[in-house]
């Protein structure tokens, strides 16, 4: 169903902070680790190219809720927050890295769940948030320009994309409808490509990112990724019974910001997406 802000409200309070809807259907709020200092391959790493956690919700027209989200924590974390969750009927579809060797110790862990109580939801997801170091949210930051051949990289993708945070973002969609059980997924929950690079000065960035793909797509773009020098970090699931079965892959490489794009445009072109909006 199409929804407001409005009609979060009550969410927006048990989280603790403001939302904002994506597609008019999503209600995502983002959890920031702003609060870590991490280290991959040599780079600081920002909140925004891999530490961000986030949470979606959305309404159906029976009034039930489902929510998704993929949330950092540090490895001394994990454990508090899955028997939080799993206390208060959160399941965990997926545990795995964004990162290779990166200090501190840090997982990512997809959470769902789906209720006609959404604001019950809301309270589980923070039952677990407040067993980590995660910041309080702080007033949104004006978006500079950023060191990089943006032009020169969206030619190469073949897509526009976003600065925020500091950071250019690309986010492509899947063609198909996604449904897990008898609900539809919206485009993007669950089911987008997202390509995040932060400047490093002179043109050159770091690039984390997640790749959606079918399984007759996967070798195709895990070898397109490795041709263009992109290190592979992780393959796994968002969900538990979404058709069709979709299967992630984080990436991580270091370059020339439009040396990087050229390189990922082989692995976009082998999956069924679209540039998203």
């Amino acid at each position: 169903m199409a929804t407001t802000p409005a009609d979060w409200a009550e969410v927006t309070k048990a989280l603790g902070r403001r939302g904002n809807m994506l597609r008019d259907t999503t209600y995502h709020t983002g959890f920031p680790r702003r609060d870590l200092h991490v280290v991959s391959d040599g780079v600081v790493v920002t909140a925004g190219l891999a530490l961000g956690t986030h949470v979606g919700f959305v309404r159906y027209a029976d009034g039930s809720t489902m929510v998704m989200g993929d949330v950092v924590v540090t490895e001394h974390e994990l454990q508090h927050v899955i028997d939080a969750w799993q206390a208060h009927g959160l399941e965990q579809t997926a545990l795995h890295k964004h990162l290779l060797a990166q200090t501190p110790d840090l997982w990512w862990t997809h959470v769902h769940g789906h209720s006609h109580d959404a604001v019950a939801l809301a309270r589980g997801l923070m039952a677990g948030f407040d067993r980590t170091g995660t910041p309080p949210p702080v007033p949104p930051q004006r978006s500079d320009p950023v060191d990089l051949d943006i032009a020169g990289m969206e030619a190469a993708l073949g897509a526009r994309g976003t600065t925020e945070d500091g950071l250019y973002k690309v986010l492509f969609v899947r063609r198909e409808t996604i449904t897990d059980g008898r609900l539809i997924l919206p485009p993007g929950l669950g089911a987008s490509s997202a390509f995040n690079f932060q400047p490093l000065g002179g043109g050159r960035a770091a690039l984390s990112g997640d790749c959606v793909m079918r399984a007759e797509e996967v070798p195709h773009v895990l070898s397109a990724l490795r041709r263009g020098g992109i290190q592979l970090v992780e393959l796994h699931n968002h969900h538990l019974t979404e058709e069709p079965r979709l299967f992630f892959t984080h990436f991580w490489a270091v370059g020339d910001g439009v040396r990087l794009a050229r390189a990922l445009r082989p692995a976009v072109d082998a999956t069924d997406v679209v540039p998203n909006g």
